[in-house]
C-alpha cells in the first residue's frame, strides 16, 4: 500500500487540487452571474466548443484511416530494407512542438506557401487554407499520425498468424480475413489510438496559436479570456468544460476498449 503513496501524492498535488481550484474559480460571480452560466448562455463559447470538437473528431477519423494500413504494413513486413529509416521518418514529427508544426503548415499552405505559389502559377489565384479549419486539420493530423501508427503497429504484431492462416485455409478472401480476424483484434488499439488523437487535438495550443486566425477553437478562446481580457473566471470555466468534454470521450473509449477485450477473451 505504501508503494502507492508517491503516485497518490502526485495525483493530489498536480491534478486534483489544481482542478478543484480551477473549478472554484469558475464558480465565481462576474457581472452578476456565475462564469459557468456565462459560458452556457453565450453562443460564442458554444461555437468555439463545436469547432474544437468537430475539428478533433475529423482529425481523429482521418488519422485512424491513414494509420491503419501503415501500421499493418509495418507489422507484417518487419525485415524489409529501410524499415528502420521509414520508422524514424514516420516518428520524426514527435520531435516538433506545436508551434513548429504550425509554421510548417504555413510554409505549405500559407500566403507565401508552396501550394499558394503553385496554384497561383497554374490558375492565377492562390489557394490559401493554412489559417482556418483546413490548416488546423492538417496540423492535428501531422501531430497525431506518429502516435497512432506506433500503437496500431504494436497491436498488429501481436495478432496470432495461425488465425489468419486458418482463415486462409478455409477459403476466406483477404478482405474477409481483415474484417473477421484482424479488425476485431485491432479494435482496442484503434479505440485507444483514436482517444489519444482526440484528446491531443482538443487540447492542442501551439498549433492553434500559430494557425487559428480565421476560426475560434477552445484553447485559443481560453487564452484570450485569460490573457487579453483578464476574464479569469470565464477562462477557468471554459477550461473545466474542455477537460470534461475530453474526459467523457476518453472514458467512453476506455469502456469500449475494455468491452472489446472482454469479448475477445
Amino acid at each position: 500500500m505504501w508503494f502507492a503513496a508517491p503516485a497518490a501524492t502526485l495525483f493530489l498535488a498536480f491534478w486534483l487540487l489544481p482542478m478543484a481550484g480551477l473549478a472554484l474559480v469558475g464558480a465565481e460571480i462576474k457581472d452578476g452571474q456565475s462564469a459557468y452560466l456565462t459560458v452556457l448562455t453565450r453562443s460564442q463559447y458554444w461555437i468555439s466548443l463545436f469547432n474544437t470538437v468537430a475539428l478533433s473528431l475529423a482529425a481523429t477519423l482521418a488519422t485512424l484511416l491513414l494509420s491503419l494500413p501503415v501500421g499493418r504494413f509495418l507489422a507484417w513486413h518487419r525485415h524489409f530494407p529501410g524499415r528502420r529509416l521509414l520508422m524514424s521518418l514516420l516518428m520524426f514529427p514527435l520531435a516538433f512542438p506545436g508551434v513548429v508544426v504550425g509554421f510548417l503548415i504555413i510554409l505549405l499552405a500559407g500566403r507565401q506557401g508552396v501550394i499558394g505559389a503553385l496554384t497561383k502559377w497554374l490558375t492565377g489565384d492562390p489557394i490559401v487554407f493554412a489559417y482556418g479549419m483546413g490548416g488546423l486539420f492538417l496540423g492535428y493530423l501531422y501531430f497525431s499520425l506518429p502516435r497512432c501508427i506506433g500503437v496500431i503497429a504494436a497491436a498488429a504484431e501481436q495478432i496470432d498468424p495461425s488465425l489468419l492462416e486458418a482463415a486462409r485455409t478455409l477459403g476466406a478472401s483477404p478482405w474477409r480475413r481483415f474484417v473477421d480476424v484482424e479488425l476485431p483484434a485491432l479494435s482496442p488499439a484503434l479505440i485507444g489510438a483514436g482517444a489519444m488523437s482526440f484528446a491531443t487535438s482538443m487540447g492542442a495550443f501551439g498549433t492553434a496559436f500559430t494557425l487559428a486566425t480565421q476560426i475560434d477553437v477552445l484553447p485559443i478562446t481560453i487564452y484570450n479570456e485569460f490573457t487579453n481580457y483578464a476574464n479569469i473566471p470565464v477562462a477557468a470555466a471554459l477550461s473545466i468544460v474542455l477537460g470534461l468534454a475530453t474526459w467523457a470521450v476518453l472514458y467512453v473509449a476506455h469502456s469500449l476498449a475494455g468491452a472489446r477485450l472482454g469479448a475477445a477473451a
